[in-house]
């Protein structure tokens, strides 16, 4: 049994299988997935090497999840621009960007849950189309927004100035050379936000 307040250990075998050593049980993949919903942590481990192999197989549960009727939250855009990003100097951004999104979300969703009861009461979730909630959607894509410029931020290329006054000016033949560097980041920020507005 994991102590208090550790994460649950899951060994994968090599046959596939999941075994929760905090119920010393065979999990299944959604079972994982309800664990999940529930907020209890878990970590997955290689049975045979002990690597930590958390990040695939959530991927893998997105991707079962994914497949199933109707379950789709995944818009085929997103995925387009998502891959996009795989390899661009971007790349080291956008997971800090998502997670930061992710969050802001998950602390407003009892607002956005509540709205929606007032709305529609106990109605199926035809509920998006509600001027209230729509509204509140957008104030959010609007704090993400300033989240990622936020991020944004930690890549501005002016040197803070000495304490003595202006900032040292570049004495050497590399200067010209950072700036088209300086300038293609500029482009490929403004590129990627241009995407998330397209989104929004």
């Amino acid at each position: 049994m994991p102590a208090k307040g550790e994460p649950v250990v899951i060994k994968k075998y090599a046959n596939r299988r999941l075994y929760n050593t905090g119920t010393s049980t065979y999990v299944t993949l959604e079972d994982l997935a309800e664990m999940v919903k529930k907020g209890e942590e878990f970590t997955v481990q290689d049975a045979k090497t002990g690597e930590d192999i958390t990040h695939p197989v959530l991927t893998q549960i997105i991707f079962e999840l994914e497949n199933k009727d109707g379950q789709n939250m995944l818009p085929i855009p997103f995925l387009r621009q998502l891959i996009s990003f795989y390899g661009d100097q971007m790349q080291m951004v956008v997971p800090s960007f998502l997670e930061q999104s992710m969050i802001a979300f998950a602390k407003e969703q009892e607002r956005f849950r509540e709205q929606m009861k007032q709305t529609f009461g106990k109605a199926p979730v035809d509920m998006m189309k509600a001027p209230p909630v729509m509204k509140a959607l957008e104030e959010q894509t609007r704090r993400n927004m300033e989240l990622f410029q936020n991020a944004m931020r930690m890549f501005t290329p002016f040197p803070t100035p000495p304490a003595g006054g202006t900032a040292a000016e570049p004495a050497t033949k590399e200067a010209p050379e950072k700036s088209d560097e300086l300038k293609e980041l500029k482009e490929q920020i403004a590129a990627m936000q241009r995407k998330i507005d397209s989104m929004g």
